[in-house]
């Protein structure tokens, strides 16, 4: 169990920040980079939470919550191992296959698109889609990184599947699609 008697340390007052392994890099590392975009995700997916009544949707994303700390962990261990073990936390291929499971589930229910859909339609909705389009950055960023260090590839499939999922599950929190609000190509001209 973790446990933080300290919030402030005064190590990163020179513009560093420690690793898992306990190397630093500067916070403008683009390994930190990501690291931030998840958890600005994970932020966003908690006001989606927020938005929703207590139901099997808040809580498969408050799993998907802690799978975004075990990912941020994931990218914050430098190597080229990505094996779990009791003291590396890795993503690993299940928790990339439950969200292909749930998008496959969740989109199974929708009529298919008629057009491309702009973020709104309820409030939780617009929230989920708002987490999507955070998610989206990670996932960039996260890319940007693997361009220079190795991480783990199924912390990237996880996250290319996250913002899949988000989608669909917006369309589903929007009345199962019925609520989607559709673009209009050149409607404001």
């Amino acid at each position: 169990m973790v446990r933080l008697n300290r919030i402030y340390t005064r190590t990163g007052d020179d513009g560093t920040t420690g690793l898992a392994d306990g190397s630093r890099i500067p916070k403008s590392d683009r390994r930190m980079a990501a690291i931030g975009d998840v958890d600005e995700a994970n932020s966003a997916i908690g006001i989606a939470i927020a938005a929703l009544a207590d139901s099997d949707v808040a809580a498969m994303l408050k799993r998907i919550q802690n799978d975004l700390f075990d990912l941020g962990a994931d990218i914050a261990t430098p190597g080229d191992d990505f094996a779990p073990s009791e003291t590396t936390l890795r993503i690993v291929a299940s928790q990339v296959e439950r969200l292909e499971g749930d998008i496959d589930r969740l989109n199974g229910e929708l009529d298919p698109l008629r057009s491309f859909i702009l973020p709104g339609g309820s409030a939780a909705g617009a929230a989920i889609h708002l987490a999507r389009a955070v998610a989206r950055r990670a996932e960039r960023t996260a890319v940007a990184a693997a361009a220079e260090v190795a991480l783990n590839p199924l912390a990237l499939a996880y996250l290319n599947r996250l913002s899949d999922f988000l989608f669909v599950l917006a369309r589903s929190v929007n009345k199962s699609g019925e609520g989607d609000v559709l673009w209009v190509p050149g409607a404001s001209r």
